[in-house]
């Protein structure tokens, strides 16, 4: 799998542990200029039934599979889930070329990613498979599903990703209408006290804060950490979760974890995080503007989002299909979950309460239970299952940020 990178060495262990355990790799051709070709991981874990796998595609772009989610597969398996996951090429083991070297970054791209996962279907011997994609992963499988009708048995849309120009502009406006002009009543004192620290503090920090503790930890302890921040108050708790998440955008990140240089062509030149920030408060391109500058002024990739024309396509699958969505995702918000639903002819909404991005990372039963109905063709019965899905206990690793944010501010400041 070519050479390891400085200080990593216990930590390329483990992947080619997991990979040896559950998995192989696919010699597939790099392209974007190069004649070589990558060799693509990808593991399986689970009893083999008579149901579909389920290919489980998780954030990023530059997320990992194999190591961050062992737990989930373990827990997948437990529950008698079919679980394959592949390594995105330019990421931990599929990061290099057969020779070691880095891949370049215009072989890294959307078409390229959804080739993989066809060869690694037919390297596992799987005709069709449900396909699971949370976040970014959900552009994947819509993508996939426009490329591969065939191969689709059903699929779920976690945190869906759709089209982004419009998506940018839904999350924009759903933002700004709860928490910035305080539309809904409930959320009213929660956007004046975002309004009263405008003038305090950096619009990227500001919208950064307000998206991880509104997602993480919910509206009423976001409301207090804002008055307290205000008062001069939890500083450094502020000042942590400012910082949290800077390594998806950031150099080469954490080795088999996440890694976001060598995907930043699809990162800012196909699925959206690259359009330009609008000058108005909340903007969620304010976390990315300043990588995205410097991706493009070192690569000159044009920003030319949704290679895909998902609009176009999704209108014309023919599977069953989940959208799961949190009422407290500020990322891919509920109007564009709902949008999704609406256009996708065999679809239904997973509304869950009390759930920011990513029921994958956040709310890891749920998930796996939406995964199992979608495998065992009961896709239509979630809806009414929803609630029950969301009261589960939480598992995963994010759980612990919005504990541990909770923790605190509730134990150092009183209820709004």
């Amino acid at each position: 799998m070519g050479q390891q990178r400085a200080g990593d060495d216990g930590v390329a262990r483990a992947a080619q542990q997991v990979l040896a355990q559950q998995g192989g790799t696919v010699e597939r051709p790099v392209g974007g200029g190069s004649d070589g070709t990558v060799g693509v991981a990808w593991v399986r874990s689970g009893p083999r039934g008579d149901a579909p796998p389920v290919l489980v595609l998780p954030g990023g772009p530059g997320l990992a599979s194999l190591l961050p989610y062992v737990p989930l597969r373990a827990d997948a398996a437990r529950r008698g889930l079919d679980v394959l996951m592949v390594e995105h090429r330019g990421v931990g083991l599929s990061r290099r070329d057969t020779e070691g070297r880095d891949l370049p970054v215009a072989a890294v791209t959307v078409a390229a990613v959804v080739e993989d996962l066809a060869a690694v279907l037919d390297a596992a011997g799987v005709d069709q498979a449900v396909v699971y994609g949370a976040s970014y992963g959900s552009y994947l499988a819509q993508a996939f599903g426009a490329r591969h009708p065939e191969r689709v048995a059903a699929m779920v849309l976690d945190s869906p990703v759709h089209a982004p120009v419009d998506d940018l502009a839904t999350a924009r406006a759903h933002r700004r209408r709860l928490l910035w002009d305080g539309e809904d009543p409930a959320l009213a004192p929660v956007a004046a006290a975002v309004r009263a620290l405008a003038d305090d503090v950096p619009p990227a920090e500001l919208g950064h804060v307000v998206q991880v503790v509104h997602e993480f930890a919910g509206p009423e302890v976001l409301h207090r950490l804002l008055l307290a921040r205000r008062a001069g108050r939890l500083r450094a708790v502020w000042d942590r979760v400012a910082t949290l998440g800077s390594g998806e955008t950031e150099g080469s990140g954490q080795p088999y974890v996440m890694e976001p240089d060598l995907v930043a062509g699809i990162m800012y030149g196909e699925v959206g995080s690259g359009l330009p920030p609008d000058g108005l408060p909340l903007d969620p391109q304010l976390t990315f503007a300043d990588a995205a500058a410097r991706h493009v002024a070192r690569h000159g990739v044009p920003v030319v989002a949704d290679p895909f024309d998902l609009p176009a396509a999704v209108p014309w699958f023919t599977w069953p299909t989940a959208v799961v969505s949190g009422d407290r995702d500020l990322r891919t918000p509920r109007p564009v979950a709902e949008h999704v639903a609406a256009v996708d002819p065999d679809a239904v909404l997973v509304p869950l309460a009390g759930t920011g991005h990513s029921a994958l990372d956040t709310h890891r039963r749920a998930a796996l239970h939406v995964a199992h109905a979608a495998a065992v063709g009961a896709v239509h019965r979630l809806p009414a299952l929803a609630d029950r899905l969301a009261a589960l206990p939480r598992r995963g690793p994010s759980r612990h940020v919005g504990t541990a944010i909770t923790a605190v501010v509730r134990a150092t400041t009183r209820r709004p």
